[in-house]
């Protein structure tokens, strides 16, 4: 385990989210799971943390109720090889009820930021040709999800 493990409060559908993210990433597994008992605050039975694993990060998770919210201040970074993981990344965390918010970041159904990130992207957007690098910005501007063609040809001009 890593020195620093990120933390997260889910509301109520942690074993959800759980089950959901390990079927999005295809190394990602869950450690433990541990249940309230009769001592709650949570109905006894039901998921009170979890430990899992996304590409060798850890993650610590607590159902704690409504009290606290995911915000964009907060997001993790996929880095994807080319097109084809961008679109699988950006299809999975946006459906069932996922948001496309812009210039590569989305919100998925429980709230959580991601930021969905061709490699591509630093060649376009801070290449040696500054003309390009302002063309291939604008571009992404007006992106929501990232799309590397689109990227190369504004660089290019």
């Amino acid at each position: 385990m890593s020195k620093i493990t990120p933390s997260l409060w889910f509301d109520n559908n942690l074993e959800e989210a759980m089950d959901f993210y390990v079927s999005v990433f295809p190394d990602a597994k869950i450690h433990s799971v541990t249940r309230y008992g009769e001592a709650g605050p949570g109905k006894p039975g039901s998921v009170m943390t979890g430990d899992f694993e996304i590409a060798g990060q850890r993650f610590n998770a607590i159902n704690g109720g409504p009290d606290f919210k995911f915000s964009e201040a907060i997001s993790f970074i996929v880095d994807c090889e080319d097109q084809a993981e961008v679109d699988y990344y950006w299809d999975k965390l946006t459906a069932n009820g996922g948001k496309e918010v812009q210039c590569g970041w989305l919100t998925d159904k429980f709230g959580l930021s991601w930021q969905i990130v061709p490699r591509a992207l630093y060649g376009t957007v801070t290449g040696k040709d500054a003309e390009g690098a302002k063309r291939a910005t604008e571009a992404m501007f007006k992106m929501k999800k990232l799309v590397v063609a689109e990227l190369e040809n504004a660089y290019r001009g």
